[in-house]
């Protein structure tokens, strides 16, 4: 290193200027201010010429900079450390005052302000043999103009400073910096994100750990976020403290500092315990994968009924993650009439939760029961009902609007849809259905969410058939396909008739051995969306499906016997009505068994 002495050395005695290269052979332990040694050198140098001394110091401790100034200031050397809007310069300035006070003046501010140092120190003492004394100041904030907030420490004895942890104030200041220029800065882009997953227990599967972070990018990136980093964990198990462990913790908390990273997201579901120590650990916010998926439901929420339904799936994720700090854990004062020891903060907010939850599934209970009279309504017209199912980003969407030529969302991004959407189809034979699109499902969808939807998705369980909607573009979609049946049997509608239907085949070009092996499936039809091909041959499929409980009969009803016509109308869909001289000439379309049941009434 340079042994370059900066300012004005005019004058100096050789013998001084070699004292003054000296103190570049002096260090001050790694995250300390300043060492004993040093100040007590400093202390006699600037005594022996009555100029003040001005020194940087690393964040190593090294001094990489000494300059002498006249005997009421120092200019200061150029340094070519960083300096940015949310960090400091990584180098302190400490410098002497001879026969002043240990203060800071405006310029010393002035210049901590402009120059970012991690701290500007200024010592004086009494007498030459006497304890110098020293205060220094730190930027320690930004306002909300982003500018930086001063604030000045001291004056102590040296060997207090010499004994503080100078680098653990510097560790807190910067990630305060870091956190309010983010905050500054979130309108203008998106969170930065690192995402952790977990490999442990059966490997065998081929939906992996990384398959898995993969998918958790993309609903990070549906989210909003962007994803900076991706780490998958081997374990045993998982660890009841930390999850990934200590260790990776450690590694994961040095790069959310390199990287400035706002969230930690995690691909499984933490205890609450586990969150908390995470985000004390790592020091940013932690969600997991089911505070995620309710985060981009909470977006998508259209209708009343959706809001509702995630706002109690998000209370009902909430209610155990809630903890009490510090005087909020203190009982609420009672006075006279209210003797006893009261309730905590914590057990008051968790009642109000409770009780705002039972309110949600009161409303969601009077919403079921106008869907059910919207569902009598389609029964008693005998109009058939299908829904689409199938995992998220399929083509569900796009394919009810090429279907029933609409116009509903429908995007290449996770969970487009959220709240049903129920369109009318015409079949080729001239009959009509429903067409419902739902809420795709996922792999770990949150139980939370099966739980809150579960009277939305009851249109599933009213459906006369399902179409289930594959890409078969994607690697995985045969563990997709799973995921989807895994949740229709928490919906218990696996008895229903299933029409398979894989989607995006445009995009088999390469893959011509594998369109051929789905064709050849039983119940299951290969088309795009898209592209419109193979949409006629659904519509067939349908026709022929929905037709084959159902017979068209000509009925002649006597007037005696006319709650058999009121049945019709109840039961069946009546196509013609006519009033004879002897009964009720009645054409209807109905159930195989209604038929069966009014066969003596049949018109020869």
């Amino acid at each position: 290193m340079t042994q370059t002495i900066y300012g004005k050395t005019e004058g100096l005695k050789k013998q001084v200027l070699t004292q003054l290269e000296g103190i570049y052979e002096l260090r001050a332990d790694e995250g300390q201010l300043i060492s004993e040694e040093l100040a007590l050198v400093l202390r006699d140098l600037t005594e022996a010429i009555n100029r003040e001394i001005s020194i940087y110091v690393d964040r190593k401790g090294q001094v990489t900079a000494v300059a002498v100034g006249s005997d009421s200031h120092v200019e200061l050397p150029g340094t070519d450390s960083r300096r940015s809007q949310n960090r400091l310069c990584g180098v302190a300035c400490i410098h002497t005052h001879p026969s002043g006070a240990p203060r800071l003046s405006r310029v010393d501010l002035s210049a901590l302000r402009d120059l970012r140092f991690d701290a500007m120190a200024a010592m004086a003492w009494e007498n030459p043999s006497s304890q110098p004394l020293l205060s220094f100041g730190m930027i320690t904030d930004l306002d909300e103009d982003q500018q930086p907030v001063l604030q000045e420490f001291g004056p102590f004895k040296v060997k207090d400073v010499a004994a503080m942890p100078f680098g653990n104030v510097l560790h807190t200041v910067e990630k305060i910096l870091a956190k309010r220029s983010r905050g500054h800065n979130l309108a203008e882009g998106p969170e930065r994100a690192m995402l952790i997953s977990l490999a442990w227990g059966d490997t065998a599967s081929r939906w992996t750990a990384q398959d898995s972070v993969e998918e958790l990018a993309q609903l990070a990136e549906t989210a909003g976020a962007e994803v900076i980093g991706k780490f998958v964990q081997s374990r045993p198990k998982p660890d009841p403290v930390f999850f990934i462990g200590k260790g990776k913790v450690q590694e994961l908390s040095l790069f959310a500092q390199q990287e400035d990273i706002d969230l930690c997201i995690f691909d499984d579901e933490l205890s609450p315990a586990q969150q908390r120590n995470l985000e004390r650990a790592l020091g940013v916010r932690i969600i997991d994968r089911t505070g995620l998926i309710l985060d981009i439901f909470a977006k998508r929420a259209r209708t009343s009924e959706g809001k509702l339904q995630v706002e109690l799936a998000q209370l009902q994720y909430m209610l155990p993650r809630i903890m009490g700090q510090g005087t909020s854990l203190s009982r609420l004062g009672g006075g006279i009439g209210t003797r006893g020891p009261g309730e905590t903060k914590l057990e008051v907010d968790r009642r109000r939760i409770r009780d705002r939850i039972a309110f949600l599934e009161d409303q969601i209970r009077r919403m079921k029961g106008n869907r059910r009279q919207q569902q009598r309504a389609r029964s008693k017209n005998e109009v058939k009902q299908v829904c689409l199912v199938g995992y998220t980003n399929a083509g569900k969407s796009t394919l009810l609007n090429t279907l029933t030529h609409s116009d509903i969302y429908a995007q290449d991004q996770l969970f487009a849809t959220l709240d049903p959407t129920t369109r009318q189809l015409e079949l080729p034979d001239g009959s009509h259905c429903t067409l419902t699109d739902t809420v795709g499902f996922i792999q770990r969808l949150p139980h939370q969410l099966v739980a809150a939807f579960k009277s939305t998705l009851e249109v599933v369980k009213d459906a006369d058939l399902l179409l289930h909607v594959i890409d078969c573009s994607h690697e995985l979609y045969r563990e997709q396909s799973e995921a989807v049946y895994q949740v229709l049997q928490e919906l218990e509608v696996t008895e229903k008739p299933i029409l398979t239907v894989y989607n995006k085949v445009d995009r088999l070009t390469q893959h011509e051995g594998l369109r051929h092996r789905l064709e050849q499936e039983e119940d299951a039809l290969c088309l795009s969306a898209r592209t419109g091909e193979g949409v006629p041959e659904l519509l067939e499929n349908l026709a022929r499906l929905l037709g084959q409980d159902r017979v068209e009969l000509e009925l002649s009803i006597p007037y005696g016997e006319s709650r058999l016509a009121a049945r019709l109308h109840e039961e069946a869909q009546v196509l013609s009505e006519t009033y004879g001289e002897t009964g009720i000439l009645i054409r209807a379309r109905m159930d195989k068994g209604l038929g069966e049941k009014l066969a003596p009434y049949v018109r020869k």
